[in-house]
Order: structure tokens, then C-alpha cells, then sequence
């Protein structure tokens, strides 16, 4: 393979900086690897529900972007999972080795900068969650299924892989398990086989995703396919689900053309919900697909900001990717005032309203988070969610709706399919503006106590 031009690599080697011994984001300094960039992922794995045994075959392309040859590859895997088998393409992998969490391969011969390379790792073992400051993620046993939630850290908790939200890949997840269980993974289903009693599903994701985003899902699940919209909307759930189910997102074909009205196009071919026998503590997003427990089937209409809140992580996470952890208030503070904006534009109330509710409560907790760097302890805290959302209804008060909304847009074409920062949405805001920003964002970002006043609620009718 030819190597790489010097622009290119300078280029590829954005997400992992020269120093291999920097973690690649401070938030999560064990996981991430420097020294290359993944290209696609093709994961082949059989996995037997009776005794949570996975085995796997990962095939992972990439391109080395050190600016000196490239000695070791380093990826995140479980310790809970076991190779058996590491091979490289491009010469020959001289020993492999598990230090904590990591799989570090030895070359051979190094690769030179801008070499394409295609590693292969067989592994198998018994898949558990990873342990972490947020609780549990990753693979997940259910009642009588599996669940995997990977945010922030727990891909690697099923199969090999550069564990970080800068890195992004297409994918592609062969899964053979008992017959019984029906596999929905992220990507569209292409192809389904029975043999005996196990069946192949065959999943393509051809969008680069973040590994955070990569899921799969496994039960006794029955298909329905929801509302008439220009998105195709299929759901995933038991059958005794089906009733509450149609009652309790009735309104999802509805919100991704409010929200495509709001955002731009849906980012994606499809959309997919699972919904599980089990209940789930909070819901969760992946690439094209959100995952509740059984109880949002069963709630009539009262979790409908929780479903509009999964389904804006579409725009604000998945097609446009924090770049680091740090900036978590792109998505979740986006995904946020989706909710409110969910409401004002189906009828209900403004966003406005659901600003001076969240300010007063906000006014009442510890006011000790820096919205632009909350600290990895804070990051998923729910002040950072609504923090983020008064941030953008502040925003949308100086700058008016259709700037606003035009931002918005813009900010999802611009940067769908890559990751950004939180300076990035500054400068695109700043196009958008007739006014000087810095105060808003001095009191809002980087400043941890509240504003003395939210300002008057926004009444202007937006765009409908």
C-alpha cells in the first residue's frame, strides 16, 4: 500500500496527537489509542445466549497517522474477553499482549506514516459491563435478552476497538445467535439467514459512528413499523407491548418532521426504536436507533420528552459528535431544548415556559459546573443537560428565531458526519449574530454561577 502524502496524514492524525503517552481525552485517559485512525470496523460474532459466551472475529482497517513508523497498535478490549488470534496485513505481527483494558500489538516491521493496514483479532469470553465513575456500560445481560449501552466507554466491552467519540468508522456486524432471539443492531438489516437453530443477522452501518454509538439488542422482539412519514420508522418489542406502545409513540413520526422542519433532513435512512421487557433505568441513543425499557411502552403519553429527546440525539451526537467528552453540552444540552422545542411546536408549551421552570430550579442547586468543562465527574449530570438548554433559549433571544433556527441547521450540515467542539459552535454562532456573543457565552459557558435573569420568554411564532 502506498503511503500517504504528508498533508494527508497531518490531516488523519487530528484525533490522536504525537505523544502516545498523552491520553487522547483527559475525561477518559484510559480509553482511545494513539498512532493511527480507524477506517471501518467488521466484526463477525456468534453469541450463545444460555451461557453469555460471545466469540468474535474483528477486522479493523486503518491508516497509521504517527509521524514516526508505527511500532505498536493499541486498542480497547475488556479483560473479560480472551484473544486467541492477532494478525496484520501489512507484514506480520511479531506478539500481542493485555495490559489493563488494552490489547497491544507488536509489529514486526513498523509502518510507515499514511500506511493503510487491516488488522484481524479472534477473541472470545463471557462480555460484562465496565466499571466507571457512570455506573455500568456496555454489555448487558437482560432478563432474557441482552442490552448493550456503550456511553461513555463501553465498546470495548464486546469487541476490540479505539474507544473515543472522535473516532468515527463505518461498520459492519454479522451476529449469529439462537434462533428464538431476533438481533437489531445499528445499521440496516441486509441480509438474514437460518441454519439449524441459530440464525445470521447481517447489519450494514455505512455512516461513520462513533463506537459509543454501536449497539446491539437481542430478544424475544416483535416488528412494527410506525406512523407514514418520509423516515422509515420500524420498532422492536415484545408482543404484550404492542397496545401501549402505539399509544405511548404515537406522536414519533410527527416529531422527526418537526424536528427535520427545526434541524434539517433527518441525518440518516431509518429510524429504529427497541423497546425492552425489562426496565431500563434511562433511555438510550445509538446511530439511528434509542432504546427504552418497558415502562415508557406503558406510560400512555406522559415519557413523550424523553422519546423527543432520544430522537434529537439523531442531529445533536450521533450526526454531529462531541470531539471530546468535554463538550457533552452539544448533545445533551442540544437534545434538551429539543424537548422544549418538541412542545412549542406540537401545541404545548413554549419554550419559554419550560426555561423559566429549569432556570428557577437551577437557581436552587449547587451552582458549581463550568458548562464548557464540567469535569468528568459532572458530565452527565442533569444540570448540565438543562444548563445547555437555557444556554441555546438564551441564544435564540438575542439572535431571534430565524437566525437561530438557521444556525442550527447550518451547524448539522456543516458538521454531520465529524465531531466538533464547543468553540466551533461559537464561531458558526458568531456568523449568525448581529450582535457581540462573548457576554452570553462568558455568562453562560464559562462562568459557573447562573446569570442574575434568564430574560423575558422568547414569543416570537419561529419557523413552522
Amino acid at each position: 500500500m502506498k503511503a500517504a502524502s504528508k498533508d494527508l496524514v497531518a490531516r488523519l492524525a487530528g484525533h490522536h496527537g504525537p505523544s502516545s503517552g498523552d491520553p487522547v481525552d483527559p475525561y477518559l485517559p484510559t480509553a482511545g489509542n494513539h498512532g493511527y485512525r480507524v477506517a471501518r470496523y467488521e466484526l463477525d460474532l456468534t453469541y450463545k445466549m444460555s451461557s453469555n459466551n460471545l466469540r468474535g472475529e474483528a477486522v479493523i482497517t486503518a491508516t497509521a497517522t504517527a509521524t514516526e513508523p508505527l511500532d505498536a497498535i493499541r486498542l480497547d478490549l475488556s479483560p473479560h474477553l480472551d484473544v486467541s488470534k492477532v494478525s496484520i496485513d501489512r507484514g506480520r505481527v511479531a506478539r500481542y499482549s493485555r495490559p489493563r483494558g488494552k490489547l497491544a500489538v507488536t509489529l514486526a516491521e513498523p509502518l510507515e506514516p499514511g500506511t493503510e493496514f487491516a488488522l484481524t483479532i479472534r477473541y472470545s469470553g463471557n462480555p460484562r459491563p465496565i466499571r466507571g465513575a457512570w455506573g455500568e456500560v456496555g454489555w448487558e445481560e437482560l432478563t432474557d435478552g441482552v442490552l448493550v449501552a456503550n456511553q461513555p466507554n463501553g465498546a470495548a466491552s464486546w469487541f476490540p476497538c479505539d474507544d473515543h467519540p472522535s473516532s468515527k468508522a463505518p461498520f459492519r456486524i454479522r451476529l449469529t445467535t439462537d434462533s428464538p432471539y431476533r438481533a437489531v443492531a445499528t445499521g440496516a438489516l441486509v441480509g438474514k439467514k437460518r441454519g439449524g437453530s441459530v440464525t445470521t443477522w447481517d447489519f450494514d452501518l455505512p455512516y461513520p459512528t462513533s463506537t459509543y454509538l454501536v449497539t446491539i439488542n437481542l430478544g424475544r422482539y416483535e416488528h412494527l413499523t410506525v406512523g407514514d412519514g418520509a423516515v422509515p420508522v420500524h420498532a422492536f418489542l415484545p408482543a404484550d407491548l404492542k397496545r401501549g406502545f402505539r399509544q405511548a409513540f404515537a406522536r414519533q413520526a410527527e416529531m422527526i418532521d418537526v424536528f427535520s422542519g427545526l434541524f434539517g433532513p433527518y441525518p440518516f435512512d431509518e429510524y429504529t426504536v427497541v423497546v425492552t421487557d425489562d426496565e431500563l433505568e434511562i433511555p438510550l441513543e445509538a446511530m439511528g436507533m434509542s432504546t427504552f425499557g418497558r415502562g415508557t411502552a406503558e406510560s400512555g403519553d406522559r415519557d413523550e420528552r424523553l422519546i423527543a429527546h432520544e430522537l434529537a440525539h439523531q442531529w445533536f451526537g450521533n450526526a454531529v459528535t462531541a470531539a471530546e467528552w468535554k463538550h457533552i453540552w452539544l448533545h445533551e444540552g442540544f437534545a434538551c431544548y429539543a424537548e422544549w422545542l418538541w412542545t412549542e411546536f406540537s401545541g404545548g408549551a413554549d419554550a419559554g415556559s419550560h426555561a423559566l421552570r429549569y432556570y428557577s430550579k437551577l437557581q436552587s442547586s449547587p451552582q458549581d459546573i463550568l458548562l464548557a468543562d464540567p469535569g468528568p465527574k459532572d458530565m452527565f449530570d442533569d444540570r448540565v443537560y438543562k444548563r445547555g438548554a437555557l444556554t441555546l433559549h438564551a441564544l435564540r433571544q438575542v439572535v431571534g428565531d430565524t437566525a437561530f433556527f438557521d444556525l442550527l441547521r447550518s451547524w448539522v450540515a456543516t458538521y454531520s458526519g465529524r465531531t466538533a467542539t464547543t468553540d466551533d459552535f461559537l464561531r458558526m454562532a458568531a456568523d449568525h449574530s448581529p450582535v457581540d456573543l462573548q457576554p452570553l457565552w462568558d455568562a453562560w459557558l464559562f462562568s459557573e454561577p447562573l446569570p442574575p435573569t434568564l430574560g423575558m420568554p422568547h414569543d416570537h411564532p419561529g419557523p413552522r
